[in-house]
């Protein structure tokens, strides 16, 4: 087999890895990355692509899928959940970016008229390739992918995470024997905080804040995020009020259809079921000054109702406005952290309510890629990718020096046979 680096090479974001053998070639995910213009991964005709497998619905690997669709009809494989979170979210996409796009909602609609749903551990076969999809950990219906053909297999993990969550199972790692792995290195650099301590904490700052009175503001991604903070609270016994806004409500009626890709689906749907979904521009003045918490998109403070509630929770020191994801630099959210400033009433201001964040991260951190790679069988070759690319060189190396298995960290354009 023939691997070849399309994208996420050296950087995080439109991952893209083309896989073939002596007569058919898959591509694995084929995603944007979200700057001012999006940005794809390398070009490869569509004629040359046999399917297209979707590990995943966010847009840093399904963005630019509807590509493959502006001709053809390629079919896409993927978990039902997937595709059906996709499309929200790709709609989203081309709404606020569409004028950089050469696709449209009808392309879109044919993607997903391409949709081929496949569940964990089914074998599907085209031509001379067999593969299969493996619980990821990161998402909801989110997939690893494993790939047999000409006597070898590979692994692509792409986002994974190996930790439980309230929300969802840590990534099924039983590969067997491998030949080559595909992974990632977000957060090689960075030990993540067991769970439990994680949760532990956020929870003293979201009682006391409603203790006292306060509304503590959670800005959350939209998909996967904002429901595993719902689950954290429900978990925990949260007794004051939780209500959810935003792509959040959406998102909910669509996971709520598939709650058994959840690890507790009991607690799933008791979470979302007990907090408040808001209606309208209405509700949300009278949920930011009632003591409770507020889970809303965006994640970044970039948008969403969640800009509007910061005007709110942000002008009062009884509040708290606690973020739980990642805070790209330049983003609202981050220079909130940084600062401790945001805009309020149309200018920048000093936020009175407490600011902190914790780290809900659904990629693996340091310490789990390094076990996943102590545990890996057989003598496969390390692909290192979807990591900044000091992360990534940094654990290459680690796993050439500590482990002994071969490492190499790819450019953009890089093959490579298996």
């Amino acid at each position: 087999m023939k691997i070849r680096f399309l994208g996420s090479a050296r950087e995080v974001g439109r991952a893209c890895v083309a896989v073939k053998s002596e007569k058919n070639q898959l591509l694995l995910d084929y995603g944007v990355m979200l700057d001012d213009e999006p940005g794809f991964p390398m070009h490869i005709p569509p004629k040359e692509v046999d399917a297209i497998i979707l590990t995943h619905s966010h847009l840093d690997h399904s963005g630019g899928v509807p590509l493959f669709h502006i001709q053809d009809k390629k079919p896409v494989y993927g978990t039902q959940l997937t595709f059906d979170l996709v499309k929200p979210l790709i709609s989203d996409f081309i709404r606020l970016s569409g004028y950089y796009l050469s696709f449209e909602f009808l392309e879109l609609q044919t993607m997903l008229r391409s949709c081929v749903h496949l569940d964990f551990r089914k074998e599907q076969t085209i031509g001379d390739m067999k593969f299969q999809f493996l619980n990821s950990g990161h998402l909801p219906g989110g997939a690893q992918v494993l790939i047999e053909a000409e006597g070898k297999r590979i692994i692509y993990t792409g986002d994974y995470n190996s930790m439980d969550t309230q929300l969802l199972s840590g990534a099924d790692r039983d590969y067997g024997e491998l030949d080559a792995i595909i992974i990632e290195s977000t957060y090689a650099n960075e030990v993540h905080l067991e769970r439990k301590e994680i949760e532990k904490e956020f929870m003293e700052h979201v009682n006391r804040v409603a203790e006292n009175g306060g509304t503590a503001l959670i800005p959350a991604f939209s998909v996967g995020r904002s429901q595993e903070i719902a689950c954290v609270l429900a978990a925990n016994h949260f007794e004051y009020p939780v209500a959810m806004d935003g792509m959040a409500r959406e998102v909910n009626r669509i996971m709520m259809n598939h709650s058994s890709y959840m690890r507790d689906p009991k607690l799933f749907v008791r979470a979302l079921r007990s907090a408040t979904w808001v209606d309208g521009y209405k509700d949300r003045g009278k949920i930011a000054s009632k003591p409770g918490a507020i889970i809303s998109p965006a994640g970044m403070l970039k948008g969403g109702p969640a800009a509007f509630y910061i005007q709110k929770v942000g002008k009062k020191s009884k509040n708290g406005v606690f973020l739980v994801g990642y805070q790209i630099p330049g983003t609202p959210g981050r220079e909130l952290l940084d600062s401790g400033k945001c805009i309020i009433d149309g200018k920048v201001q000093n936020v009175k309510a407490q600011v902190k964040r914790f780290d809900f991260s659904s990629h693996s951190g340091a310490n789990e890629l390094k076990d996943a790679v102590k545990d890996l069988k057989g003598n496969p070759t390390v692909y290192v990718v979807h990591g900044e690319e000091a992360n990534c060189e940094m654990f290459a190396e680690w796993i050439k020096t500590e482990v002994g298995l071969e490492a190499v960290v790819p450019k953009a354009g890089d093959a490579f046979t298996v």
